[in-house]
């Protein structure tokens, strides 16, 4: 099933008439200053019961990692669908899609269901950078907070279906060194919504150790791939 997501506003330089996720996700992110960074490779990673080894620069095995809120029973609107566990999902951040602007950029977080059962998902995911694949990783800065400018729309998942949430992250250099307390960050853990378990990606990024330096952003959970200058 796909969701079409409300708009936000385009910003120059786009098409005349159509609307780029980089200016409706800064509205909701003001006082960072202009920078943009990007990259060119998407990274994958899928749960597993144990930690893996690091793997190529666009793949990553990772392991289930707990957390002490518990999953619902099933998604909202959706009678009988259950929430897609993280060991049933392969996630992708695909850096071939991201875009910048305002001082950060943003990446779709692709969703796969690699399970033979269809599963739902509603809601934000839980994002942060962290020291290391698995239960030994430290969480590095602050965890992404929630972008209130897009609601809950529940996704329906069939074999093989995606889901996407779009991740902003702004530049560390937006802070002042002892503010920030930069360190490069590895690891990307995301939990998807609802559930416990946790996916690690390995990807590289620039980050801030202080946890009073609000890096990242993150939307809730849309039908299909994440596009481009597609809102989320």
């Amino acid at each position: 099933m796909h969701t079409t997501p409300p708009a936000g506003p385009r910003a120059s330089g786009r098409r005349g008439g159509q609307l780029t996720l980089a200016a409706a996700l800064a509205a909701a992110a003001a006082g960072l200053l202009a920078a943009c960074g990007s990259a060119s490779a998407p990274t994958t990673a899928a749960s597993s019961p144990a930690s893996s080894a690091a793997a190529s620069s666009h793949a990553t095995q990772s392991a289930a990692a707990g957390s002490t809120s518990a999953a619902p029973a099933g998604v909202p609107g959706m009678p009988g669908l259950a929430i897609c566990p993280a060991a049933s999902l392969r996630v992708m951040v695909d850096t071939s899609q991201a875009d910048g602007a305002a001082g950060s950029t943003y990446y779709p977080v692709d969703f796969i269901n690699v399970s033979d059962t269809p599963c739902g998902m509603y809601g934000f995911p839980g994002m942060s950078f962290v020291t290391a694949d698995g239960g030994s990783g430290q969480q590095i800065g602050a965890a992404a907070q929630r972008n209130p400018a897009f609601s809950d729309l529940a996704v329906r998942l069939t074999a093989g279906g995606v889901a996407h949430a779009w991740l902003q992250v702004a530049q560390a250099a937006n802070y002042p060194a002892s503010a920030c307390q930069p360190v490069t960050a590895h690891w990307l853990r995301i939990f998807p919504p609802g559930d416990t378990g946790a996916v690690y990606v390995g990807q590289s990024f620039p980050a801030c150790g202080d946890g009073s330096a609000q890096l990242l952003t993150v939307t809730p959970v849309r039908s299909g791939n994440g596009k481009q200058g597609v809102t989320p």
